[in-house]
């Protein structure tokens, strides 16, 4: 796992938690204290700090599943896991595009998670087996009712079948 300091990055940490005690007493009872020991942890493994590139997306996405791992027991990892998901949101929002899936690539999805075979497919909606095969094998798209069916099947929207609107 690659680690990420940022030069000084703890002593201006610091030097904010020494302000807040000297202000504490201004301060509202409903402030927080400090944060909790393994949020401190977490942060000195890899600090909360905007991500630059797709290599530190990397490092981030391994500290995910790391602090997933560790559960939601303690208050101090749940703090760390939301404010490093934002990151990786933020991050991802602008600079990873993810394209729309076809309706064959959403259908296969589909059965294949459910280990369904076109033949039951078939029989469970009532689109005929020679439809599905064409709508995985491409030639052919699905039909408004049997977006609908298959929606209904599945439990999923309709429009997990239709591309995304385009961005204006």
């Amino acid at each position: 796992m690659t680690i990420y300091y940022v030069e000084g990055g703890l002593r201006a940490l610091h030097a904010a938690a020494v302000a807040a005690e000297e202000r504490q007493e201004t301060m509202s009872p409903t402030a927080r204290e400090a944060p909790p020991k393994a949020y401190m942890k977490l942060v000195r493994m890899f600090p909360l700090v905007h991500i630059r590139d797709d290599e530190h997306l990397e490092a981030a996405s391994e500290m995910l599943t790391y602090v997933l791992a560790l559960g939601e027991d303690d208050q101090g990892v749940v703090d760390y896991l939301d404010v490093l998901t934002d990151l990786v949101e933020a991050y991802e929002k602008e600079h990873v595009h993810i394209p729309d899936a076809s309706e064959a690539e959403v259908l296969g999805f589909l059965m294949e998670s459910r280990t369904l075979s076109q033949t039951r497919l078939a029989e469970e909606t009532g689109i005929a087996q020679a439809t599905i095969s064409n709508v995985l094998r491409g030639p052919r798209g699905l039909t408004k009712d049997q977006v609908v069916r298959l929606a209904e099947f599945f439990h999923v929207g309709p429009g997990a079948f239709l591309p995304a609107a385009p961005k204006k």
